[in-house]
């Protein structure tokens, strides 16, 4: 049992590194969020659909069913948007260290959703986590906008990640992903329809953004995507997303590899960043010595 644990803890850390590139897949393509979020849902339902073809297996799932994943879907697309928009305003470094309010949010939305009892640990770890992100933010207001979207990203993943947890033990993963990838698509489509203009959509591709598209759809989100909901069948969405504050440190060292100097920050930014790491590490010892359920 321990080792099997041991292994999806593993399977999450290399899922966590694969995310982190994702961000840096959002700053090299040079079209707008929303549209990035359209053909990165496109290509990942597509890419899906053929695994599932290739293995023979049916799609089909209660009309009550379809109707959930539907829902979750449109959730990871707004997300997405959120997310990348973010990037766009700010940079990598900002957008991900502001994502580990994740952690906070599903502290209390995982109790409520699962009717047990908020873990004063969890708890006490988000507050630690916001007391970083507030340190980050006093000595990185040119990037208000940015941190903003980042923090609303971060709530609509604790609720799709908590919602991901409740249904992911009862069906196939690639199916659930397929379904959710497929209506966050159809419901971009429809708020473009309703919103844009055909001269706004900003679907044209360079052969570069659609590398970077390919890629980002294929591994960074159909294999990826639907490995985090399999392995939310061992572990909590809470650890899950606990993990997924270590995106910033490999979506960091990434970012100032490719890009440079624009990702430096200041002190104030890397000592908040500091405080967030050292809150992801310390939780798990914590709940063990202290014995918390």
């Amino acid at each position: 049992m321990e080792k099997d644990l041991l292994n999806q803890h593993l399977k999450l850390h290399v899922i966590v590194f694969i995310l982190g590139f994702t961000a840096v897949l959002g700053k090299l393509i040079s079209m707008p969020a929303m549209p990035l979020v359209w053909y990165r849902m496109l290509i990942a339902a597509v890419t899906l659909a053929g695994i599932l073809l290739l293995t023979r297996q049916s799609v089909k799932l209660n009309w009550r069913v379809l109707l959930k994943l539907a829902g979750i879907g449109i959730i990871v697309a707004a997300h997405w948007i959120t997310f990348f928009h973010a990037i766009k305003v700010s940079n990598i470094s900002v957008t991900l260290s502001c994502l580990a309010a994740t952690t906070l949010f599903t502290s209390f939305i995982e109790p409520l959703s699962q009717k047990r009892r908020i873990s004063w640990l969890e708890v006490v770890i988000g507050i630690v986590i916001i007391g970083a992100l507030y340190l980050i933010y006093q000595f990185e207001t040119r990037y208000v906008e940015g941190i903003l979207f980042s923090l609303l990203a971060a709530l609509l993943a604790s609720v799709f990640s908590v919602l991901n947890k409740n249904i992911a033990h009862k069906y196939d993963i690639r199916i659930i992903a397929f379904w959710e990838m497929l209506s966050g698509f159809i419901g971009i489509s429809l708020f473009m329809l309703i919103t844009l203009s055909p001269g706004e959509w900003q679907l044209s591709l360079s052969w570069k953004d659609a590398l970077w598209l390919i890629l980002l759809g294929t591994i960074c989100t159909a294999i990826a995507y639907a490995e985090t909901i399999r392995v939310m069948k061992k572990l909590s969405a809470y650890v899950v997303v606990l993990v997924i504050n270590l995106e910033p440190v490999y979506g960091i060292v990434l970012g100032y590899l490719i890009f440079g100097e624009s990702e430096l920050m200041t002190g104030g930014f890397y000592a908040g960043t500091a405080v967030l790491l050292l809150a992801v590490f310390t939780y798990p010892v914590l709940k063990r010595k202290l014995k918390v359920s």
